[in-house]
């Protein structure tokens, strides 16, 4: 999976306390202390989400993490796109049962999870463009989503015939409030990024063009305080999280449905 890195990565590594930034076939990570970026990079599939890019996405974390001097995040996608979701041609054929994609993503995509929010970094979710369903599963755990204003997020789950199980019903709830995560769930319909800010799913969203200098911005102000605090506060609020999700996200996990559509919803991304 890893190759030789660049002379600019070798800098930027040697930085960070890292010898080499590796390379990787489905997203790329720059270690730039003190801010890491890992970029999701299948633009020609929308960055959709497969086995390989979640594999890649927790050894990324795991770099980022353990470079010196990296504070924050930032987590976004190259193209148009942060990412449309799930890629059900990852599955190669796997049948979905009772509207669920499998150990085959739900597992790596728990640990993904788990890493973003148990690591001491802040995590930034720069969301440019398109972030459905399991997309938005993982930028809901991320510590703030900053978003374009032409940003287009959904939960697709009800539209597809699946049900979540990286915690969308759970954490969208925690974002916009129950009665208003209903209505998403239940019609699948889109939502802009003015909608995602007004809503409180983002903490700011801004017109794509400034989207890049916003998010740089936002980095450097948390950067520049206490890494011991913003471990602190890390930790904390993830109880605070924690104390209302925990429970939840442990039935959602478990719990089985008879749902028998699926193959039919889903057929033509087969």
């Amino acid at each position: 999976m890893s190759a030789p890195a660049s002379g600019a990565e070798h800098e930027r590594a040697a930085r960070s306390g890292l010898s080499t930034v590796p390379e990787f076939s489905e997203l790329t990570l720059q270690l730039d202390a003190p801010i890491a970026t890992i970029t999701l990079n299948r633009p020609q599939a929308m960055n959709a989400i497969t086995p390989t890019m979640l594999a890649e996405l927790e050894e990324a974390f795991e770099l980022a993490a353990a470079a010196d001097d990296v504070p924050v995040i930032i987590l976004t996608g190259a193209g148009r796109a942060f990412s449309a979701g799930v890629d059900l041609k990852s599955l190669r054929g796997a049948p979905l049962t009772g509207g669920a994609v499998g150990e085959l993503l739900d597992g790596p995509a728990r640990r993904v999870i788990h890493r973003i929010r148990h690591l001491d970094a802040v995590v930034i979710a720069k969301v440019n463009g398109y972030c459905f369903t399991g997309a938005l599963e993982i930028a809901l755990a991320c510590d703030v989503i900053i978003c374009a204003d032409e940003a287009v997020f959904g939960d697709t789950h009800a539209k597809w015939g699946l049900r979540p199980s990286w915690g969308m019903s759970q954490r969208l709830p925690g974002a916009v409030g129950l009665a208003r995560a209903r209505l998403l769930s239940y019609t699948a319909t889109t939502f802009s990024g003015v909608d995602a800010a007004t809503w409180g799913l983002a903490t700011l969203s801004c017109p794509r063009h400034d989207l890049d200098e916003t998010v740089a911005g936002v980095a450097r102000q948390i950067a520049a305080n206490s890494a011991g605090a913003l471990t602190a506060y890390k930790d904390l609020y993830r109880q605070a999280d924690d104390a209302r999700t925990t429970a939840g996200l442990e039935y959602e996990a478990a719990a089985r449905y008879d749902i028998s559509d699926t193959e039919q919803r889903v057929a033509g991304f087969r």
